[in-house]
């Protein structure tokens, strides 16, 4: 929860599944397969598995549509990113879910402004 003192910014849940929709894959791409991006972590559920290339081709948009954006924005409204082997069909879809409060302390790398990390505060 956002504390009036405290600095900070709000962070979408995110999660990332696999889509065929009738598309045939050549890469390792199962529906409904799909990993969640909380904070800066990505959590996978056990035995879930994704082609690093998929992976790779998906990373660099993940900060960005954790970010609050504009409606017209194409990061707001496009969500699939498509498997970069060219003749494969497999599809990324990333669905922004719940959205996290993270202090600029818990967050920051800078000696005189940290705090606990995020990831170790008591929930």
């Amino acid at each position: 929860m956002e504390k009036k003192e405290e600095r900070g910014f709000w962070l979408y849940d995110l999660r990332v599944e696999t889509v065929l929709d009738g598309r045939t894959p050549v890469c390792r791409h199962v529906e409904g397969d799909s990993f969640r991006v909380i904070g800066e972590a990505l959590v996978f559920e056990k035995e879930t598995r994704l082609s690093m290339f998929a992976l790779a081709s998906v990373l660099p948009l993940l900060a960005a549509k954790q970010r609050e954006t504009d409606a017209d924005d194409w990061m707001t409204t496009d969500a699939e990113v498509a498997c970069p082997d060219p003749h494969c069909g497999g599809r990324l879809r990333i669905v922004r879910e719940g959205k996290r409060w993270f202090s600029h302390a818990a967050t920051t790398g800078l000696p005189d402004q940290r705090g606990t990390p995020y990831w170790k505060e008591e929930k």
